[in-house]
């Protein structure tokens, strides 16, 4: 499905964004979008929140399917 794939995707980008801030303290979202604060931040920031409550669906979902191929 699409979304499951848009939803990894973002999801990916914001543990990446998570693993600079923590070692190198750089928040490249940020950097590139002008600021922690910017609408264009936040926006990045939501989606990346919202694809990772999507992702919690896919751990339910994955064991709903090898439940019904056993």
């Amino acid at each position: 499905m699409i979304m499951d794939r848009i939803a990894l995707i973002l999801a990916i980008i914001g543990g990446l964004n998570w693993g600079c801030i923590g070692i190198f303290k750089f928040d490249l979202v940020a950097y590139l979008c002008g600021g922690q604060t910017s609408t264009v931040s936040r926006v990045i920031y939501t989606l990346v929140a919202l694809a990772a409550i999507w992702c919690i669906s896919l751990l339910f979902r994955q064991r709903d399917y090898e439940r019904d191929n056993t």
